[in-house]
């Protein structure tokens, strides 16, 4: 108890409760670049093998595209011999005249040329369209390619990396964009974050420290 006349003791600053704070804070600012910066690197580096491994995964899918379509081809050459003989080449009047006939077997095989010539077509036009850039077979094989052949490619596939002009420019090109991606859903999530949790803009262990102090000198 004090009497009177007597003086409070000053209650002294929380020095070292600030000091905390502030350390924190600064602790807090200092390891979020570093952790950004950390996964921007691996990130850009990862793009950049992908984009180099890419060229080497499209030409196995378009070697094992190839055999398919030779295998379809052999399946319709005994029919295309047919219809040289009888039709002067046009397969699709052999088709017709199939089925056309009466005859279950007769109509049945007709429908087994039709769709042996809409195979051939297809992977024709497939292979036609992995001989063109590395931009546009790579946009092909992102749109259209074949699950089936894809997975049997990817579970064959040897790893090779594209040491042609080409194949870096892709590469690096690929790098950069996946780049701009993560850094856009790092935006993204902290953006989100703020609104979601209605963070203000300003730095919270600043606000804490100036909170601490002043409870200090209220004291």
């Amino acid at each position: 108890m004090f009497t009177a006349g007597t003086t409070r003791p000053r209650v002294p600053r929380r020095i070292g409760t600030r000091n905390d704070a502030l350390t924190a804070g600064v602790q807090q600012c200092a390891t979020m670049p570093i952790v950004r910066g950390l996964l921007d690197r691996v990130v850009l580096v990862s793009a950049a093998v992908g984009g180099g491994l890419i060229p080497g995964f499209i030409a196995q899918y378009r070697q094992r595209l190839g055999g398919r379509l030779d295998q379809a081809k052999l399946d319709l050459e005994p029919w295309q011999k047919l219809a040289d003989q009888f039709y002067q080449g046009d397969i699709d009047k052999l088709i017709q005249f199939h089925l056309a006939s009466t005859d279950p077997t007769f109509h049945a095989e007709g429908a087994l040329i039709r769709a042996l010539v809409a195979t051939v077509h297809q992977l024709q036009s497939a292979v036609d369209a992995l001989h063109g850039s590395l931009v546009n077979q790579a946009a092909y094989l992102a749109l259209h390619a074949d699950s089936g052949l894809a997975r049997a490619t990817l579970g064959d596939w040897v790893p090779t990396f594209a040491l042609s002009g080409e194949g870096l420019v892709f590469a690096l090109v690929f790098a950069v964009l996946v780049w701009l991606v993560f850094h856009a859903l790092w935006w993204l999530l902290g953006h989100g974050g703020r609104l979601l949790f209605g963070r203000p803009r300003g730095r919270s262990w600043e606000r804490r420290a100036r909170e601490l102090d002043s409870g200090s000198l209220e004291q």
